[in-house]
């Protein structure tokens, strides 16, 4: 769940203030979000592709999922230099994100015309571009002034259209009771452990 917003927006304000400047920044961090999810969700394409040969939204997957891993990796990079509780929380929030998203892509893939093998590969590939977007971020932040104060809100407003596009539709689509009940307890569970990081800081 994307609660680590409970730590995001609070310093971005603290730095930045309570201002245009951070609400812009914000909604800068959601329409970037909005514009690499459709990218990725883009993969009806009606080319015919000759048999043994993958599609091409393969490749548009793949160049879609890396930058999209890249600016994962900023982020994370990011929320470390404010602290280490915010970095935490930042990393947990992205890799719940990822793991059905890259599950996700490597059925693409498959689909596509990739092999087993071939498919693992490239996904891999294609994740570690956050590594990458991590060591920019711990350079750029020891070289920019102000870096990880503008990246905050970006990333908040990253995990607020994650969360209102994606997860929360998405839990609405189960009716049963049990699961709601579950559900809701996770969601209380994941307030009190971004409390909890609050607290140690």
């Amino acid at each position: 769940m994307y609660f680590s917003d409970n730590l995001l927006l609070p310093e971005s304000f603290e730095k930045l203030g309570a201002n245009l400047t951070s609400s812009l920044y914000i909604v800068i961090g959601i329409l970037i979000f909005f514009v690499l999810e459709k990218f990725i969700r883009w993969r009806h394409c009606h080319i015919a592709t000759p048999e043994g040969h993958p599609h091409p939204v393969a490749v548009m997957n793949l160049i879609g999922d890396g930058v999209h891993n890249l600016i994962d990796g900023m982020l994370i990079g990011a929320s470390y230099i404010v602290s280490i509780p915010i970095g935490i929380s930042t990393t947990l929030a992205i890799i719940l994100h990822e793991i059905p998203q890259e599950i996700g892509d490597f059925g693409v893939l498959l689909h596509s015309g990739f092999s087993v093998k071939k498919a693992v590969a490239f996904n891999f590939l294609s994740a570690i571009t956050s590594i990458l977007g991590a060591i920019i971020s711990l350079f750029a932040g020891s070289h920019i002034e102000g870096y990880s104060s503008i990246l905050l809100p970006i990333t908040a407003g990253g995990f607020i259209y994650i969360a209102g596009s994606d997860l929360i539709p998405e839990l609405q689509h189960e009716c049963k009771l049990s699961i709601s009940i579950l559900q809701f307890i996770s969601i209380i569970l994941g307030v009190g452990i971004m409390a909890l990081l609050v607290l140690l800081e």
